[in-house]
């Protein structure tokens, strides 16, 4: 098997180890790409794939073009060491026969990982008390900050990240319901999820998680009049993308000291400095980093080796995105 690995330097440093490398080399007649983005462009790409059987790519690859694709001679897996492929793949690709894989699953446990942790810290008010005390504070006697145990939790979207975030959230016996358009009650049950309407999801959940892909379909979704249904006191968190959510509609929202947010994600990135969100107490603010930490990255890359075995093997692949699925997947 011929293998060309396009991961940038960058991306080599956490989502590769010595005994990755080595596995990797003793897979196939491997080609190493060397530098970061903007160095791997379609010409590039295009140079390169011929001749390659699988193709390991990472963040900041350009897509497998119709002008890429013609001289991919010999490709039959791509696979992914990042979590959505929508920016990645073609119809070209699967039109082509090539078989995708990606590790979504791994992206998708450290992002509900993080869910929890945003949660909890926006609960606990833990950010306003970690400044506080640096200033020389201490508490009052009638501080007012609350906990996840048995809390009602609305996800919006249930697709890989929320099917994570549903055990996680057991032992803390929290309520969940969930609006998807595409996932039926009963998929829901089995996770302990309960399948609402949007109107209902906003207003009956004092804390509301967002997980939407971005797409035409679901910018801007959550506008004026669902923020403004917000129970008082309520909590929205966002690691989707940014402009799932009216940005300037939830500024607004938030002027009124209503509601709190958390966001990790945002219309544009990285965040203005001028931007009103940086200027609001109640907004908690993290840039975009709910993907695997360090200590998980070569986990991803582990788990698209498995399936390159797999493949190889004639085995089902664990990890393979179909075309349709990645239509649904977040750009």
């Amino acid at each position: 098997m011929n293998i060309l690995v396009t991961l940038s330097d960058k991306v080599k440093e956490t989502f590769l180890t010595p005994e990755i490398i080595q596995r990797i080399e003793e897979t196939g007649k491997v080609t190493w790409l060397s530098g970061n983005p903007p160095d791997f462009t379609e010409e590039v790409l295009r140079e390169h794939i011929k001749g390659i059987d699988i193709c390991i790519t990472g963040w900041g690859i350009p897509r497998f073009s119709a002008r890429v694709l013609e001289n991919a001679d010999r490709l039959k897996l791509v696979a992914h060491t990042a979590g959505s492929v929508a920016n990645l793949v073609s119809d070209e690709l699967y039109e082509k026969g090539v078989r995708v894989v990606s590790a979504n699953k791994v992206f998708a446990e450290s992002v509900a990982e993080s869910v929890i942790a945003y949660l909890l810290s926006a609960l606990r008010d833990i950010p306003y008390y970690v400044n506080d005390m640096k200033q020389g504070g201490w508490k009052s006697g009638d501080y007012y900050n609350r906990g996840l145990l048995d809390q009602t939790i609305g996800l919006v979207g249930f697709g890989e990240i929320p099917r994570y975030l549903a055990p996680m959230l057991k032992p803390f016996r929290a309520k969940l319901k969930a609006f998807d358009e595409y996932v039926d009650a009963e998929t829901m049950a089995e996770y302990g999820v309960e399948k609402v309407e949007l109107d209902e999801l906003f207003t009956s959940c004092p804390i509301i998680s967002v997980h939407l892909p971005r797409t035409d379909e679901t910018y801007h979704m959550i506008d004026k009049g669902l923020l403004g249904m917000i129970q008082d006191d309520g909590i929205l968190i966002n690691t989707a993308r940014g402009s799932v959510i009216n940005e300037e509609a939830l500024v607004e929202e938030l002027k009124t000291n209503r509601i709190k947010a958390v966001l990790d994600v945002f219309e544009e990135e990285p965040l203005s400095d001028e931007s009103p969100l940086r200027k609001l107490d109640n907004a908690l603010l993290i840039p975009h980093m709910a993907g695997p930490t360090v200590d998980r990255r070569k986990y991803a890359t582990m788990a698209v080796l498995d399936d390159i075995d797999n493949f190889i093997s004639n085995k089902p692949l664990v990890h393979e995105i179909s075309a349709i699925r990645a239509l649904r997947m977040t750009r």
